[in-house]
Protein backbone atom coordinates (compact mmCIF):
# COMPACT_ATOMS: atom_id res chain seq x y z
CA UNK A 1 0.00 0.00 0.00
CA UNK A 2 1.41 3.45 -0.59
CA UNK A 3 1.08 6.16 1.74
CA UNK A 4 -0.17 8.57 -1.57
CA UNK A 5 -3.07 5.55 -1.32
CA UNK A 6 -4.03 6.10 2.13
CA UNK A 7 -3.30 9.40 2.66
CA UNK A 8 -6.13 9.68 -0.17
CA UNK A 9 -8.48 7.09 1.70
CA UNK A 10 -8.18 9.22 4.51
CA UNK A 11 -9.34 12.81 3.22
CA UNK A 12 -11.98 11.02 1.96
CA UNK A 13 -12.72 9.11 5.13
CA UNK A 14 -13.07 13.14 6.78
CA UNK A 15 -15.21 14.32 4.51
CA UNK A 16 -17.54 11.53 5.47
CA UNK A 17 -16.95 11.43 9.21
CA UNK A 18 -19.09 14.67 10.48
CA UNK A 19 -22.01 12.93 8.71
CA UNK A 20 -21.15 9.84 10.21
CA UNK A 21 -21.28 11.60 13.79
CA UNK A 22 -24.42 13.71 13.31
CA UNK A 23 -25.80 10.39 13.65
CA UNK A 24 -23.64 8.89 16.42
CA UNK A 25 -21.41 7.06 14.72
CA UNK A 26 -18.08 7.39 13.16
CA UNK A 27 -16.09 5.12 11.11
CA UNK A 28 -11.87 4.00 11.70
CA UNK A 29 -9.57 3.06 9.06
CA UNK A 30 -8.31 -0.12 9.40
CA UNK A 31 -6.07 -0.92 6.31
CA UNK A 32 -5.50 -0.77 3.20
CA UNK A 33 -4.20 -3.86 1.48
CA UNK A 34 -4.09 -4.52 -2.56
CA UNK A 35 -6.58 -1.72 -3.27
CA UNK A 36 -8.99 -2.82 -0.71
CA UNK A 37 -10.16 -0.37 2.01
CA UNK A 38 -11.04 -2.15 5.51
CA UNK A 39 -12.92 0.03 7.57
CA UNK A 40 -14.68 -0.39 11.23
CA UNK A 41 -18.67 1.55 11.63
CA UNK A 42 -18.94 2.54 15.05
CA UNK A 43 -21.16 3.93 17.54
CA UNK A 44 -24.46 4.20 16.38
CA UNK A 45 -23.42 2.98 12.21
CA UNK A 46 -22.55 0.50 13.84
CA UNK A 47 -25.86 -1.51 14.59
CA UNK A 48 -27.50 0.77 11.91
CA UNK A 49 -29.75 -1.14 9.86
CA UNK A 50 -28.62 0.84 6.63
CA UNK A 51 -25.07 0.69 7.23
CA UNK A 52 -24.34 -1.46 3.98
CA UNK A 53 -25.82 0.88 1.94
CA UNK A 54 -24.20 3.63 3.62
CA UNK A 55 -20.93 1.86 3.07
CA UNK A 56 -21.07 1.47 -0.59
CA UNK A 57 -22.86 4.70 -1.76
CA UNK A 58 -21.75 7.11 0.75
CA UNK A 59 -18.27 5.55 1.80
CA UNK A 60 -17.41 3.88 -0.96
CA UNK A 61 -17.91 6.25 -3.25
CA UNK A 62 -16.22 9.01 -1.76
CA UNK A 63 -12.84 6.70 -1.02
CA UNK A 64 -13.41 6.02 -4.67
CA UNK A 65 -13.82 9.41 -5.83
CA UNK A 66 -10.60 10.15 -4.10
CA UNK A 67 -8.85 7.07 -4.78
CA UNK A 68 -9.74 5.56 -7.90
CA UNK A 69 -7.69 2.55 -7.67
CA UNK A 70 -9.57 1.98 -4.53
CA UNK A 71 -11.26 -1.42 -5.78
CA UNK A 72 -13.86 -2.51 -2.61
CA UNK A 73 -14.36 -0.94 0.74
CA UNK A 74 -15.36 -3.61 3.60
CA UNK A 75 -16.69 -3.13 6.88
CA UNK A 76 -14.96 -4.92 9.72
CA UNK A 77 -17.62 -5.51 12.77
Amino acid sequence: MSVETQDKVEKALEEIRPFLISDGGNIKLLSVENNIVKVQLEGACSGCSVNQMTLKNGVEATIKRHAPEIEEVINVA
